[in-house]
Formats: C-alpha cells, structure tokens, sequence
C-alpha cells in the first residue's frame, strides 16, 4: 500500500516536470528570437537593399519562425524555408556581400531543420531535409569554396539531420525506459496490494477457521459432555452447529476473492511460537482429546517461524475438529539448534462425515507458509488410520529448504 501510494506522487511529480521544463524552454525561446531580432533588424541594411519602411519586416520574417520551434517546427521551418527563397530572389544583397540572406536567418533555419529532424514525421523530415539541401545548393552557389564543391551544403545538411535523428533516438528511448520503469512500478505496487490481501485471507482463514471449528465441536459434543440435555437444548446445540458450518463456508468463499500466489512479512503484531500452548489448552477445553509433548525451548523460536509453527498447529487442529470429529489428537513439538519440528496426528475419529467440506486451501497455505521460510510440510493419512501432518522448520538463517523424511511422504497427501 505505501508502495502504491508512492508510485502516485512520483506519477504526479512527473507530471509537474514537463509543464515547467515547457515553461522555461518557450521563455528561452522568446529571449533568443528577441535578441535575433535586435540583430537582424539594425544590420540588415548592411547586407541587403531593403528600404527602411521594410526591414523590420524582413526581419521579423526571418526570425520570428523560430517561436515555433517547440510547437509546430514543422511549419516555422517551412516559413523561414520560404521565406529565404524569397528573400534570395526577391531582395538584391549589398556589394561584398555573397550571402543571399543574413546570417541570423542561417541560424534561424538551422535550428529548425535541426527540430524538425528531432520531433517531426520522418516523411516530413525527408522532405525538410532534401528541400534545405536544394534552397542551400542553389542559392549559396558561388558564395564560396565550400558551396563550390557541390555537395558541400547537402552534405552539412545531411550532418545536420543525421545529429538530430541520433537526439531523436536518444530521446526516443530515454522516455520508452521511463514508461517501462513506470509500468514496472505500477506493476510491483500492484503486486503489493495483492500479496497484502493474501496475507489477510491467510491469516482471516487460520484464525476463523480455527475458533469457528471449535464452536462446531463444542455444539456437537455439548449433548454427550452435559448430562441431561433435553430434546430442545440437543436441538438448539444441533443448530449452532449448523449455522457455524455455513458461517464458516460462506467465510471460505469471501477468502477466495483475497487469495493470491504472493507472500508479505507480516506487519501486525503476530503470535510467537509461545502462544502454540494457548492453541492447546484451547482445544482441549473445547472437549477434543488431545496430548502434546514439547521437548525443547519455544522462547528460542524466532518469531517469524514461531508464526509460521503457530499457524501451522491452529490450521491442522482446526482440520482435525473438521474431518475427524471425536478423534484422539497428538502433538509433537521439538525445538532443536537448527529446526524447530512439529508433529500433529489423529486416529480415524469417531464423528461420522466431516464437519465441513474442504478444498485443500488449508494444507497449501500452510505448505506455503513453511516454505517461505525455507522449510518443509507434509500431509497425508497415516497407515494405522488417521491423518497427520509434519512440518520442519529452520531456526538458523540460511539453513534453506530441507526434505522431508520418507515417513511423512504418504500416499495421498493433500496439496
């Protein structure tokens, strides 16, 4: 979520950005064609026969198309273009000079050829580039040495092209890198969302699907626990025990729509493996025969794998009070310096069909859960009957993934 909401202000940042570069470049752009203007203006009676009514005008035309160099560089080059040619045929020049039109004219067209090449349509760069070739080669002939080599102002426009095709290119995947590195963003922020709502479906599941389980079994074992219940109270016990099963499906669908393939460290407070008792004596006062045995220290679990044990015994506990209601529980939980193991078996049970219908989510999530800490889950119904579950779980960082033992490999484990 703080990933989203960044992507959203760096978005709005961006967006900031080019309004103010645009800004400064067409303030730029009015300073440099002023001062052209300054220029051309006072020396254009130098190099041509202009009367002085006119050569502001003049001027103006060969200055004033360079204002449209961000918007439209297109049509300011094709007006100076036009505007040259005219000049050239329609303004004869002062005696020693050989240039047809001022040199801030020159720069003017530059400029714009140079723009053109950056921004334009390739087939309007095409055009621009072979009709400046020609204005050049026509009207600078004989202007000098270089024009005299007959390729020498094609080739310079040519050079003048080719550069701005190259800043084209760069500033082409300049900007396709930043829509990448967008999209990407955009994409992990997404990621992020939806790995957060699979780690609250996770968690909604493990610890609803645990206490629900337990009002199941204590409705349907209350009529035997109690004596003397009338044919009312077994009754009413009858219907908390239906409606906490729709509860708990209806749940199970709603968890559906959160589920993800990702993972997130948790950010709520969470159990530690500690807590593990607590689940015990829960279950046990909810009347299921259970036995544990706990060989080894639960204070030295790190607490991210004191969540992932704590989680596993709750699910495989809750799935006990589900499929095999009145079956004898035993947990085994050894804590060692590099693994912590876990142990949950039952006996086939005594309560008939199970309590609620599965879809596996269970044992994959908590499969999930010691995976992503580099351990292992196996599940599957034991050979004397039953069913049990066998986690090992690394304490020490960087212990990787381990295997599981041939016994926990039974046929027909859950997934």
């Amino acid at each position: 979520m703080r990933r989203a909401i960044r992507v959203a202000r760096q978005a709005r940042a961006a967006a900031r950005t080019p309004g103010r570069a645009r800004l400064w470049f067409d303030m730029a752009t009015v300073v440099v064609v002023g001062t052209l203007f300054a220029v051309g203006w006072p020396t254009l009676h130098l190099t041509h026969q202009v009367p002085a009514a006119a050569q502001p005008f003049i001027a103006a035309l060969a200055v004033f198309p360079l204002a449209l160099i961000r918007v439209n560089p297109a049509l300011g080059w094709a007006i100076s273009a036009g505007a040259a040619l005219l000049i050239a045929l329609a303004i004869p020049h002062q005696p020693g000079n050989d240039l047809p039109y001022q040199v801030v004219h020159i720069l003017v067209l530059f400029a714009l050829l140079f723009a053109v090449a950056v921004r334009a349509p390739m087939q309007i760069v095409l055009i621009a580039w072979i009709a400046s070739s020609l204005l050049f080669a026509t009207t600078m002939a004989g202007t000098s040495s270089f024009a005299e080599a007959g390729f020498g102002w094609p080739l310079a426009m040519t050079g003048l092209v080719g550069f701005g095709l190259l800043v084209r290119w760069l500033v082409l995947s300049r900007q396709a890198l930043v829509r990448q590195e967008e999209q990407n963003e955009l994409e992990r922020a997404r990621r992020a969302i939806l790995e957060e709502k699979a780690r609250i479906a996770r968690d909604l599941h493990d610890v609803v699907a645990h206490h629900m389980s337990m009002v199941v079994v204590q409705a349907q074992t209350a009529p035997y626990r109690v004596p003397d219940v009338s044919d009312a109270a077994r009754a009413e016990f009858d219907s908390i025990g239906a409606s906490a099963r729709e509860a708990l499906n209806e749940i199970r669908s709603m968890l559906g729509v959160l589920r993800s393939d990702g993972q997130l460290p948790e950010h709520a407070p969470q159990p530690v493996a500690a807590d593990v008792v607590s689940v015990l004596d829960g279950v046990r006062r909810a009347g299921v025969r259970i036995d544990w045995t706990i060989d080894g220290p639960l204070a030295a679990v790190p607490d991210t794998v004191g969540l992932a044990l704590y989680r596993i015994v709750q699910e495989s506990l809750s799935n006990v009070s589900r499929h095999a209601p009145g079956a004898a529980v035993t947990v085994t939980l050894t804590v060692a310096v590099q693994a912590v193991e876990v142990l949950v078996a039952n006996d086939a049970g005594t309560g008939g069909v199970p309590v609620v219908s599965s879809d596996g989510s269970g044992i994959s999530g908590m499969r999930a859960r010691a995976e992503s800490i580099g351990g292992m889950l196996a599940a599957g119904p034991r050979s004397e009957g039953g069913f049990q579950v066998y986690a090992r779980l690394p304490i020490l960082v960087g212990e990787g993934t381990v295997e599981a033992p041939a016994a926990a490999a039974l046929p027909g484990a859950r997934n």
